[in-house]
C-alpha cells in the first residue's frame, strides 16, 4: 500500500469490512447514528481464519535463504530494520541513524547488532539469538567487520538487502576495503517472491476484507462530498475489521491521473469514482482497485471499461509458469492498443502490475523488459487502465496468483461500472 500512504490516501487506520450484496445503490445510509456498518458476524467469520506466521515457518525461510546464498556465492547477507527483517525473523525495528540489523551467515544462526542502550529492547525481540552491541562512541561498521572475520576465514561476498541505506553500505566498505559487497536481492526476492499456502491464505483474507469494505463504502457516496471524506469512510470501515487499511480515492476528471492530484475534488452526479486500496493482515497486503459510476455512465465510459476489463482478462488467461513477466504486460497492452488507445504508454500509462506480499509493491514487476519467467507462487497485481485527460480514467486491479494450472484472481472479476464483484 505504499503509494496510497504516500499519495493521497485518507489516513490509515485499523480495519476491515463487509456486506453481502453484489451491487450498490446511490443512496445514503439513513442510520448515521449506527456506529458500525459491517455485520459483526461477517467480521468474525473472516477474522477467524487468521493464523499468524509461526517460528517454524521463519526457520524454514532462513534455511531457504542460506541455500540461495550458497547458490549465489554469498557468505553473508545484511538487513536492517524493515520488511525483510520482519519476514525472516519477526523482528520489527524502526530505522534511525543508529545501526540495528541482522547479519546472516551462509552457515549457522543469524547474528544481530544493536546500539548498547537498546540491548534490552533488542533481546525482547530476538530471544536467544546472538547479539553484539556497540557503544555511542564506537563504530557499528567496525563491529560488523569483526563479526564477519570471526565467522569466516576468508573474505567472501556480502549481500546487502536492497533497501539498506547507503551510509551503512559505505560505512561497512570503509571498515574493510577488501570486502566484496553486492546485492542480496537474489536471496530476499528469491524467498519473498514465491508465496507459501499460508501466505496466500493471509492475502486472501486481506482481499476478502477489502471486497466487503468496498461493497459497503459505495452505499455511502454522497454528492458534494470530497475525496478525503470518502476516503475516511473507507478507512473507518477497515477499522471495523481491526486491521490497517485505506484507499486512494479519485472523483471525476481526477481519475484520469492514476495517482490523482493535489487539489481535492468534490463528487458530482454521473462522476467516475476510482478506489485503489486495501489492508494488511499479519503483515500481508491487499491492493484492489474498483472504478464505479455515481449515477449513469456514458456510452464512452462503458466502452472504455469493457476494453480495460478485456485487457485484464486476456492477461489472466495468458499468465502461467514459464512465461515472462514482460510478455503478460504485452498481452494486456495489445488489447488496449488494438482498441485505439495506443501506442505504448499513451493512454495505458503504467506497467500492468507489481509483485505484492508484505510490501504493497515488491518483486516481481509485470513490465516490459522483465524477462524473468513466472513460477508457481508468484503473486502480483493485474491492473490495466485507460486515462483520458480532462475526461475520466478507468482502472481495474486485482491480485493474481500463479498456479500450476495458470493464473487466478483472488476475488471475483468486476462485471461493470455498476457491479464491482
Amino acid at each position: 500500500m505504499d503509494r496510497r500512504r504516500f499519495l493521497k490516501t485518507t489516513g490509515i487506520v485499523s480495519a476491515l469490512a463487509a456486506t453481502s450484496t453484489n451491487t450498490f445503490a446511490q443512496t445514503i445510509s439513513t442510520s448515521e447514528e449506527k456506529k458500525n456498518l459491517i455485520d459483526p458476524e461477517l467480521i468474525e467469520k473472516i477474522r477467524s481464519r487468521i493464523v499468524p506466521i509461526s517460528s517454524e515457518e521463519r526457520s524454514y525461510r532462513i534455511e531457504k535463504a542460506q541455500k540461495l546464498m550458497g547458490e549465489n556465492k554469498l557468505d553473508f547477507i545484511f538487513m536492517e530494520g524493515g520488511t525483510s527483517l520482519d519476514y525472516f525473523t519477526g523482528v520489527r525495528w524502526g530505522r534511525s541513524e543508529r545501526v540495528f540489523g541482522m547479519l546472516l551467515p551462509k552457515n549457522g544462526a543469524p547474528v544481530f547488532i544493536s546500539p548498547k542502550f537498546e540491548e534490552t529492547r533488542a533481546k525482547e525481540q530476538i530471544g536467544n539469538a546472538v547479539l553484539y552491541c556497540w557503544e555511542e562512541h564506537e563504530s557499528p561498521f567496525a563491529l560488523m567487520n569483526k563479526i564477519i572475520k570471526e565467522y569466516s576465514s576468508r573474505t567472501g561476498a556480502i549481500g546487502m538487502e536492497e533497501t539498506t541505506r547507503f551510509f551503512i553500505t559505505q560505512g561497512l566498505k570503509n571498515a574493510n576495503i577488501n570486502l566484496n559487497i553486492t546485492s542480496a536481492t537474489p536471496v530476499t526476492a528469491g524467498c519473498r517472491g514465491v508465496k507459501t499456502e499460508h501466505e496466500i491464505e493471509l492475502m486472501q483474507i486481506a482481499n476478502d476484507m477489502a471486497m466487503e469494505v468496498y461493497k459497503v463504502a459505495v452505499t455511502q457516496l454522497k454528492e458534494g462530498m470530497t475525496e478525503g471524506e470518502y476516503g475516511k469512510i473507507i478507512s473507518d470501515l477497515f477499522a471495523e475489521f481491526g486491521v490497517s487499511g485505506g484507499a486512494l480515492v479519485l472523483f471525476g476528471e481526477a481519475s484520469a491521473h492514476p495517482h490523482g492530484l493535489v487539489q481535492e475534488v468534490k463528487l458530482k452526479a454521473n462522476d467516475i469514482v476510482l478506489m485503489d486500496g486495501g489492508c494488511s493482515v499479519e503483515g500481508y497486503e491487499s491492493d484492489i482497485t474498483r472504478t464505479v459510476i455515481y449515477g449513469k455512465p456514458s456510452k464512452k465510459m462503458n466502452d472504455v471499461f469493457e476494453i480495460v476489463l478485456k485487457a485484464q482478462q486476456e492477461a489472466l488467461k495468458f499468465a502461467k509458469p514459464g512465461v515472462s513477466f514482460e510478455s503478460v504486460d504485452a498481452v494486456a497492452r495489445k488489447v488496449i492498443n488494438d482498441a485505439g488507445y495506443g501506442p505504448g504508454y499513451k493512454y495505458f500509462t503504467h506497467r500492468l502490475g507489481h509483485g505484492i506480499g508484505m510490501d504493497g509493491h515488491e518483486w516481481y514487476y509485470v513490465v516490459g523488459g522483465n524477462k524473468r519467467l513466472m513460477e508457481k507462487g508468484n503473486m502480483m497485481s493485474n491492473e490495466p487502465g485507460i486515462y483520458l485527460l480532462n475526461e475520466f480514467g478507468i482502472r481495474i486491479e486485482d491480485e493474481m496468483l500463479i498456479t500450476n494450472d495458470g493464473a487466478k484472481l483472488l476475488l471475483p472479476k468486476q462485471k461493470s461500472l455498476e457491479v464491482m464483484f
